[in-house]
């Protein structure tokens, strides 16, 4: 598995942050699938996901500053996927400091340069997804 991470400190506060950030808006701030049904499952929330005849799902689990989701399943871009979005108060309390992690496995031969390439293309993903939460907080 690879890892791509993006951070950034916004000038928002932590509470307008938090109130633009559920489940089906991320993945939609992420930009490459569209969101086609969301489902609340013990405490989890899972969202149903579709671009160009690729179906997925991802479950997302609060944490106490953001969220924990996975790619369920087969289907999918990835053989594996795991993403952290973390919320929290700037440096000296100014703002807010917001952190999207992924780790990303194709589960190809040559992993090496796979699970690289993945990881490139994840880091696009979740650049602009932070963009997105930066104009929406704006």
């Amino acid at each position: 598995m690879r890892e791509a991470a993006v951070e950034r400190v916004l000038s928002a506060s932590p509470p307008v942050v938090r109130r633009r950030l559920d489940p089906a808006t991320l993945v939609e701030y992420e930009g490459s699938f569209d969101v086609v049904g969301v489902a609340e499952d013990g405490g989890d929330t899972v969202v149903h996901a579709a671009a160009a005849g690729l179906e997925l799902s991802l479950r997302f689990r609060p944490s106490e500053d953001g969220y924990y989701y996975t790619q369920e399943g087969d289907a999918g871009p990835f053989d594996a996927m795991e993403t952290w979005v973390t919320v929290a108060p700037g440096d000296g309390g100014r703002g807010t400091r917001v952190c999207l992690r992924s780790r990303v496995s194709l589960g190809l031969p040559l992993s090496g340069l796979t699970d690289r390439v993945a990881a490139w293309k994840r880091r696009g993903e979740l650049e602009r997804a932070l963009d997105r939460i930066a104009d929406d907080a704006a």
